[in-house]
This record gives C-alpha cells, sequence and structure tokens, in this order.
C-alpha cells in the first residue's frame, strides 16, 4: 500500500497576491470610483450622481469610465501590494505563541500597514485623481496624461519628486483608518455573525461581513477621501494647504455635508471591492498552495 505524503503546515502565501486579487477586483470597481471621484472635484450641491454619469457618457463614451485604469492597476500593485505585505509582516510578529491574535493587535497591524500603503501609493494615487477628473475640465485645463507612468514623469519634471507625494498626509490618514477599519470590523462583524444561529463559515458569512465593514470604513474615512482627492487635484496656488484646513475650507465654503461628497458611489464601490478582493485572494492562496503541495508531494494538516 502506497504511503500518504507527510502532512505539514500551510506556508504563507506571497503577499504579492494582495496586490493581484485588488487588481482584478479593481477592473469590477473602477467606473465607480470614477464617478466618486467627479462626484467630489465639483463644487456646490447641484451636481447629482446621475448628472455626473451622463456627462461622462455624453462627453467621454463607455471607455470614459475607464479613464485613469492604467493608474489604478499601478495604485493598487503598489499601495495594496505594500500593506499586505507589511500585514503579513505585523501578524507574524505580534501573534501569540499558540499563533492567536487579539483584536487590538489586528488594529495595530492594519493601522501600520494602511500607513506603509499610503505612503507607497501615493505617486500612483495623484496619478489616478488627475486621469479620472481630466474629462471633467474645460479641453484648455487638461492634463491629457497618455497613462499612469507618463503622469510620474510630468508630474516628477513640472512640480518636482515632491509633486509625486502631493496630499501624503490625507493619504497616509485615509489608509490608515481604511485599512484599520477594514480589517478590524471585518473580524468583529464575522465573529457577531457566527455568534448567530443564522451564519457558518462560508461565502454568506464572508459577504456579509464585507458588507458592513465596507459600510463602517466608508463612513470613517469620507472626509479624508474628499480632502485627499482635492489636495491631489489642485494645481499651484491652491486654497488648500495641510489636511485640517483644507477640511475647515471645505466645510465653511461647502457645509459639512461636502466632507461627505461621493459617499454613495465609495460606498457601493468599497462593498464590492472587498468581497472581490478577498474572494481572488482566497483563489490566488489556493492556486499557490496546491502547487506548493504537488511540487513538494505534501499534505497541508
Amino acid at each position: 500500500e502506497a504511503s500518504l505524503p507527510p502532512l505539514v503546515k500551510k506556508p504563507f502565501a506571497p503577499s504579492y497576491l494582495g496586490g493581484f486579487a485588488a487588481c482584478a477586483a479593481n477592473f469590477f470597481t473602477h467606473p465607480l470610483d470614477l464617478l466618486k471621484v467627479r462626484l467630489q472635484t465639483v463644487k456646490g450641491a447641484n451636481k447629482s450622481a446621475s448628472h455626473v454619469i451622463r456627462n461622462i457618457y455624453v462627453n467621454e463614451g463607455l471607455l470614459g469610465f475607464y479613464n485613469g485604469i492604467s493608474a489604478a492597476v499601478l495604485r493598487q500593485m503598489t499601495y495594496s501590494m505594500a500593506r499586505f505585505t507589511t500585514y503579513d509582516i505585523m501578524k507574524k510578529e505580534l501573534s501569540n505563541e499558540d499563533g492567536s491574535l487579539p483584536f487590538y493587535r489586528t488594529a495595530i497591524a492594519g493601522v501600520v500597514a494602511g500607513a506603509v500603503g499610503g505612503v507607497c501609493g501615493t505617486p500612483a494615487d495623484i496619478v489616478l485623481v488627475r486621469l479620472q477628473n481630466d474629462g471633467s475640465l474645460p479641453a484648455d485645463q487638461r492634463r491629457n496624461y497618455k497613462n499612469a507612468f507618463d503622469g510620474l514623469f510630468r508630474i516628477a519634471k513640472e512640480d518636482g519628486v515632491q509633486g509625486l507625494f502631493k496630499g501624503t498626509v490625507p493619504n497616509v490618514s485615509r489608509a490608515m483608518l481604511m485599512t484599520g477599519a477594514q480589517l478590524c470590523s471585518y473580524d468583529g462583524f464575522k465573529e457577531l455573525l457566527l455568534s448567530t444561529p443564522y451564519f457558518e463559515e462560508g461565502m454568506p458569512l464572508h459577504f456579509s461581513a464585507s458588507f458592513l465593514a465596507g459600510f463602517v470604513a466608508t463612513t470613517i474615512t469620507s472626509p479624508f477621501d474628499v480632502v485627499k482627492t482635492r489636495i491631489m487635484n489642485a494645481g499651484p496656488g491652491s486654497a488648500y494647504k495641510n489636511l485640517m484646513q483644507a477640511m475647515v475650507v471645505i466645510a465653511k465654503e461647502e457645509g459639512m455635508l461636502a466632507l461627505y461628497k461621493g459617499w454613495t458611489p465609495a460606498f457601493v464601490r468599497m462593498a464590492p471591492q472587498t468581497i472581490l478582493t478577498f474572494i481572488f485572494l482566497e483563489q490566488f492562496r489556493n492556486i499557490y498552495w496546491d502547487a506548493y503541495a504537488k511540487k513538494n508531494k505534501v499534505r497541508f494538516a
């Protein structure tokens, strides 16, 4: 009788799979992200989501909803890859000897991972915001970047290397809140739902927990997202000097609700983005583990 392959503990899947998963999810949610940016950069309260959607379709066609997709992919490959990698490292460092990870340590890992991802992703984020918003500007004010890399080179050439990190503070602040809120609320909602008789491990649980986590993360980060978008999209001589000053200016000139402009498309994007990212990530990990097991002729405990 042939002996069975030895049992081993599953190895950590490569962290770069998180970047790939986020990119895959982004192809489905990019139009909503573009809509969110357009709404956030419109001043005044007279422009509805339907009005902006109609303008994009009439002036730019269906492909207009994918303006900036190259920068979106670059952003996910920098921001998401950095935060997934950092989060995995932090989890290993902060876990107890038995492998358990208390809630507060998960929060610390998420916040630190968000900070690292925010810094790494800021240059691509600036190009993404400008590419997405270009179509809404008058022809003589458009930057007309050819793609993400053209945008990076032109910003460095025209504004200096420091121009690539414009809006880093609100971007990192948002990333810290976003990553921390997503991870902590997801784990919390998952535990809460599992304590009821209606849920068990599986797709319905993951979908529901991700949906609720997206709601919490979107609400917490919306003001930082609006300020980040305004600062990154602003040209020289902007009225926005820093994070807090920009919040005050926007709230004073446009009202407190202006800090939540684009909340609906942001949430509508956040929920599927979160769900799809983790679904893709689990599939990529399974492919990696299957290949590992076959190559090394082992089984996982």
